[in-house]
C-alpha cells in the first residue's frame, strides 16, 4: 500500500488546471484516492487543538495510550463478559418496499420491512444485536446514531469494522447507557442504503419507570418515524397520516425521528411541549403555540402533547405527514405551518452541564466552505473544512478526558445537519448569541447559511469518529472528517478488498 503521503499527494502535486471564471482564476485541485485509512486523512495537517501532538498521556481502554501504547478500535468494546437483557437478530435484504398508501420502490428492508422493527431497551441494559446480510450486494453495516456506543459497535465501514458481505453475520453490543429516542442505519454506501429505507428506530426507557406505553410522564408513547421513499413522504412507513386514541386530558409521547436528508418541521394547532431532543431530556419545558420546531436530517425531538377534552388535536409531522391524537373517531383540518421558529437555544432553563466549557483543554474551527476540484476522476463543486478538500481536510485529535470546544461556521448557501458519532455536544452559542436555556444537547445540528455556532464536548469515549454532514450527499462529496482519540488505530481501510465505502 503506498504510504501515506504518495497515497494523498501524488495527485494533488501533478495539478494545476486553471480557469478563468469572471474576473479572476479558480484554481482545480485532483485527487486519487484508491485504498486508504482514515488514520492517514490530514496527514500534515492535524489537528491537536493547541496541544502538541504526543504530548499528552491517557488511558484507553486497557492499554496506555500517548507514548508508544496503541489500541485498535477493535477492542473498544462492552463487557464481554457480561450477558445481554435485550438480543435481537436483523436481517437485511434488498429487495422491493411496499409503501401502504403509495406505490412500491426497490430499495432494502431489515426483517423483510421498512422501517425495520423497532427496538426498546431500559436504560442500562446490555443490548446485543445479530446482524445478517442476507442479500444487499454492496455488503452493509449498521450505525447506532446518537446513541454513544463503544467504538467497535460504531458500525461505520472501513473505520471500525468491515462491510457484512452477503452471507455475513456481525454482532453488535453495548450498554443503552441515555434513555431516549434513537435509530439506526447502514454506514457503507449510505448515501444510496439510508434514503432506499435500511433503517430503524430504537428507544431506550429511563430506568425505574414503568413499561412502555406509559414511561412516567406520558399515558401513551409512539414514534413517528419521517423518511422519504422514491419522493413519497412517510410516517412509520406508511403514506397516509395515523390516529393515536388517547382519554380526554392525557398526554401523548410523539418520538419524531427525522431520516431524511434535510431539515423536517413539527407544529400543532395546540399546545404542546418539546420534552427532549437527540435523547436528552429538557429541563423545565414551557408550552409552544404558534411556533414550529425545526429538527435536522438524522434528528430527533420527543413532543408530549394533550389530548384534548373533546375531539382531537392535529400534530404535523415533516410538513406532509400528520398525527390525530384523541378521539379516534373524530378528525381536526390541517393549520398552516407556523412563520416562527421555536429557538431551542432559549428553550427551557438553564441547568449545570457537569463540566466547565470555559476550561477547554482543546479548541477547534470547523469551517465549511466549497471550491472546485476533481475526486477520483469526478470533478465537482466539493466541499471544503477549513479550506481544504477532501481526503486532505484536518482531523481533530483529542486525549480521554479532554473539555473540547468547537466554533462550526457555515461559509456555504447550502444548510449542514452536522452529526458527531460517539457524543452529544452542548450548544454554547449561535452567532455570538450565548444559550440562556435548557442545556441544548444535540448529536445532530442544523448549521443554516452564515451561521457559526459554539459547542462543546468532553472526550470520554475513545476511538475514531465521524464528523459529518448527514445531509449524505454532502458527505459523498467531502464533507466529512474525524475526532481521533491519541493511540487508537484501526485496521480497516476504505476502497480496498473488503468493498468499504462509508458515506
Amino acid at each position: 500500500m503506498p504510504s501515506r503521503r504518495e497515497l494523498f499527494r501524488r495527485a494533488v502535486i501533478g495539478t494545476a488546471v486553471i480557469t478563468a471564471v469572471g474576473a479572476g482564476t479558480l484554481a482545480w485541485s485532483s485527487t486519487l484516492l484508491g485504498e486508504y485509512s482514515v488514520m492517514d486523512m490530514g496527514d500534515g495537517h492535524a489537528d491537536h487543538g493547541g496541544h502538541e501532538a504526543g504530548a499528552s498521556e491517557t488511558s484507553v481502554a486497557s492499554g496506555t495510550v500517548g507514548g508508544s501504547g496503541e489500541v485498535s478500535v477493535t477492542a473498544l468494546t462492552a463487557e464481554a463478559d457480561r450477558p445481554a437483557d435485550v438480543h435481537v437478530e436483523l436481517v437485511a435484504r434488498q429487495e422491493t418496499i411496499d409503501v401502504p398508501g403509495g406505490r412500491p420502490i426497490e430499495g432494502y428492508t431489515v426483517n423483510g420491512t421498512s422501517p425495520g422493527p423497532e427496538i426498546r431497551a431500559r436504560q442500562g441494559d446490555l443490548v446485543e444485536v445479530e446482524f445478517v446480510n442476507e442479500s444487499v450486494t454492496d455488503g452493509a453495516t449498521l450505525h447506532w446514531h446518537g446513541i454513544d456506543v463503544p467504538n467497535a459497535a460504531d458500525g461505520v465501514a472501513g473505520i471500525t469494522q468491515d462491510a457484512v458481505p452477503v452471507g455475513g453475520r456481525f454482532t453488535y453490543r453495548f450498554e443503552a447507557t441515555d434513555a431516549g429516542t434513537y435509530w439506526y442505519h447502514s454506514h457503507q454506501v449510505s448515501h444510496e442504503q439510508v434514503e432506499r429505507g435500511l433503517l430503524g428506530a430504537v428507544v431506550i426507557e429511563p430506568a425505574g419507570q414503568p413499561a412502555s406505553p406509559a414511561d412516567g410522564t406520558s399515558d401513551v408513547d409512539v414514534v413517528a418515524m419521517l423518511h422519504l421513499y422514491g419522493g413519497q413522504h412517510t410516517l412509520n412507513g406508511r403514506a397516509k397520516d395515523e390516529h393515536v386514541a388517547a382519554e380526554p386530558g392525557s398526554t401523548v409521547r410523539v418520538r419524531v425521528v427525522n431520516t431524511d436528508q434535510g431539515t423536517a418541521a413539527v407544529w400543532s394547532d395546540g399546545p404542546f411541549r418539546v420534552v427532549a431532543t437527540d435523547g436528552h431530556d429538557v429541563n423545565q419545558p414551557s408550552e409552544v403555540e404558534g411556533q414550529r420546531v425545526l429538527m435536522p436530517a438524522g434528528g430527533r425531538a420527543d413532543v408530549a402533547v394533550r389530548a384534548p377534552e373533546h375531539g382531537t388535536v392535529r400534530l404535523h409531522v415533516g410538513g406532509a405527514r400528520s398525527i390525530l391524537i384523541g378521539d379516534p373517531d373524530a378528525t381536526a383540518p390541517p393549520s398552516p405551518q407556523p412563520s416562527e421558529t421555536l429557538d431551542l437555544l432559549a428553550y427551557g432553563a438553564p441547568a449545570p452541564l457537569g463540566f466547565d466549557p470555559a476550561s477547554a483543554d482543546r479548541t477547534y474551527d470547523y469551517v465549511i466552505g466549497r471550491r472546485f476540484g476533481i475526486i477520483d476522476g469526478r470533478p465537482g463543486n466539493f466541499w471544503t473544512i477549513n479550506g481544504r478538500m477532501f481526503p486532505d481536510v484536518p482531523m481533530f485529535h483529542v486525549a480521554e478526558g479532554d473539555v473540547v470546544r468547537m466554533r462550526i461556521v457555515n461559509d456555504t448557501g447550502d444548510v449542514h445537519p452536522m452529526h458527531l458519532h460517539g457524543h452529544h455536544v452542548v450548544v454554547l452559542s449561535r452567532d455570538g448569541v450565548a444559550a440562556s436555556g435548557s442545556p441544548w444537547w444535540v448529536d445532530s445540528l442544523d448549521v443554516r447559511p452564515g451561521e457559526s455556532y459554539e459547542i462543546a464536548f468532553v472526550a470520554d469515549n475513545p476511538g475514531i469518529w465521524s464528523d459529518h454532514c448527514h445531509t449524505l450527499s454532502h458527505a459523498v462529496d467531502g464533507l466529512v472528517t474525524h475526532v481521533m482519540y491519541e493511540g487508537v488505530t484501526t485496521p480497516f481501510t476504505i476502497n480496498g478488498a473488503a468493498g468499504n465505502q462509508p458515506e
